[in-house]
């Protein structure tokens, strides 16, 4: 079980927008604008930094759930800024707000769910269910 997590943890992740993070690097025909998954990918990020320092020896925190509005455009050279606050908490699962903002306003929010796991336990579970399939 968890070291105790206090309401409020939070940290923050931060990238440059490269075309790599753009639409148009996955689509041609799509603008060269910020992509919804790599604002999820940096809010995310900003949720596991938030809880990790809570963490046991051997424990992560991984996602469960993303419920994320992507409200405004950002262009190839902004600088995103995502943070993650811890909201609540049920157990081994984890609540927490995000934003993220570029140089001029916000750009994203919602909430992003996470839970511990035993990194070993973890591992162990996903090597079962590979044999399982083969």
């Amino acid at each position: 079980m968890p070291k105790a997590m206090p309401i409020g943890a939070r940290a923050t992740a931060e990238q440059t927008v490269e075309f790599k993070h753009t639409l148009t690097a996955h689509h041609s025909e799509l603008p060269p604008v910020y992509s919804t998954p790599d604002m999820i990918r940096l809010m995310e990020t900003a949720a596991f930094l938030a809880l990790q320092p809570y963490c046991n020896p051997g424990e992560i925190t991984v996602g469960t759930a993303i419920n994320i509005e992507h409200r405004a455009a950002s262009g190839v050279g902004a600088h995103i800024l995502a943070e993650a606050v811890l909201e609540s908490f049920d157990g081994r699962f984890y609540t927490l707000q995000v934003t993220a903002r570029d140089d001029v306003q916000e750009i994203g929010r919602g909430t992003v769910n996470r839970a511990t796991v035993s990194v070993s336990k973890f591992l162990d579970k996903m090597k079962a269910q590979l044999k399982t399939a083969r």
